[in-house]
């Protein structure tokens, strides 16, 4: 089609500028710490049904038993990991790297893990009718070997002594104690931050980029031989039978992949609602493990890229779905110790949202943000500044003295000193 003189020529598709996924988060300005957010209070929602005493979580039959909501929203969290922390270490050091990362996962954590111990555990424990002689103890499960047993993420046990174990649904369900069971996760986020730290140490974001998502397509056959035959790969490498470390880990490269080469990969309506599509459908009809992890990574960034710029603000300084996340199964499980799981599966929800959202910001403005604040501190400032502050200090060689052959004798220097 041509068109009239003097009037511009119509622009096609094709001849649009596309941008980026990298351009269209546009570094801080997007929705991923709201989408976060959204993703940490689904698994509330998604927990609320057995620690209720509400049954399973029916999006388990929609999905032909593939993912939960909480499955689903964990999956969605190693996405969007994938791709920050990535980018985090494309901007550091590896001294630097494992120092924030550090900071980010433990203090909270910790700090949760002593609040448990040393004070919510305490209470329960003496309006049950104990006295309080009896908590602090060297028995099984005291309250000691339930920090020393999981404070390096590893888990080694979800209860002390056997509280909550015949009061609440899942205590009766399960027949132990449990306090905290969101927190398996954390050892396997903290295993892909190592992956890119290693990646950081070796310079493979600078030399060898392409590194990642030859990683990640080896995680995909490893996650297709899991699915399809999980007893086999086990009988080969018994570490890559744990499924969800494979399925974790394969979705948090995933973002990875994606961060690495943002500045390549296209942003387009397009490609986001058919992510979305093949998405859905996946759920629905299979194949969610391996291609649906991959269109729901994508579209998780591309909704978090097209959100208004008006709830944009949300989590971007202020960031409590770590908070959220480590505190809701505990603040669940003590209201349902309460009874108040009784009020039914919506209440019992919401309550416990509200409860979780204010240790979620107590966590952040005490723990977390002042955590935070160290990062550029010691091991923060990076190993190049060390590394020059440690040459500075290094004690500079004397000039050897020239032997004088002139047979005229030197004239004395008179030295004069400087008075302050």
């Amino acid at each position: 089609m041509t068109s009239l003189p003097g009037t511009a020529a119509p622009v096609s598709e094709k001849e649009k500028v596309q941008i980026s996924i990298s351009e269209a988060l546009g570094g801080h300005r997007n929705s991923l710490g709201l989408i976060r957010l959204i993703l940490a209070s689904v698994v509330i929602f998604d927990h609320a049904f057995p620690l209720g005493g509400y049954g399973a979580d029916p999006f388990f039959r929609l999905t032909r038993d593939q993912a939960s909501l909480g499955s689903l929203a964990v999956a969605g969290f190693f996405a969007i990991s994938g791709y920050l922390i990535a980018k985090s270490g494309m901007s550091s050091d590896v001294v630097q790297f494992l120092w924030r990362r550090v900071l980010r996962i433990f203090p909270a954590y910790w700090t949760v893990l002593l609040l448990t111990a040393l004070v919510i555990a305490p209470i329960v424990w003496v309006t049950t009718g104990h006295a309080i002689s009896n908590y602090f103890t060297l028995a099984p499960n005291n309250p000691l070997n339930y920090f020393t047993a999981n404070w390096t993420l590893n888990i080694g046990t979800y209860g002390i002594y056997d509280i909550f174990a015949t009061t609440t649904p899942y205590g009766r369900e399960v027949g132990a104690s449990v306090f905290n069971g969101s927190i398996w996760t954390l050892i396997y986020e903290w295993q892909c931050y190592l992956l890119i730290g290693a990646g950081v140490a070796f310079g493979v974001f600078y030399k060898a980029k392409i590194l990642v998502p030859i990683v990640t397509m080896l995680l995909f056959v490893i996650q297709i031989v899991n699915v399809t035959n999980p007893s086999g790969l086990a009988a080969i490498a018994p570490y890559l039978s744990d499924t969800q470390r494979i399925t974790l880990t394969f979705t948090f490269m995933l973002g990875a992949s994606i961060a690495v080469y943002s500045k390549k990969i296209v942003y387009g309506n397009g490609l986001g609602i058919l992510s979305g599509l093949v998405l859905l459908l996946s759920l629905r009809y299979g194949g969610f493990m391996t291609i649906g992890v991959i269109a729901g990574t994508y579209f998780v960034l591309y909704l978090a890229a097209s959100l208004p710029r008006q709830v944009q603000w949300v989590g971007s300084k202020n960031d409590y779905s770590y908070g959220v996340y480590i505190y809701g199964f505990l603040v669940q499980q003590v209201t349902a110790h309460l009874g108040w799981y009784k009020f039914g599966y919506f209440p019992y929800a919401l309550i416990a949202l509200v409860l979780t959202f204010g240790c979620a910001w107590l966590s952040w403005h005490l723990v977390e943000k002042r955590a935070m604040a160290l990062k550029d501190w010691g091991p923060g400032r990076g190993w190049s500044h060390w590394f020059d502050k440690a040459r500075s200090l290094r004690p500079l060689r004397t000039a050897q003295p020239v032997p004088v052959t002139s047979t005229v004798a030197p004239v004395p220097v008179v030295s004069q000193m400087k008075e302050d």
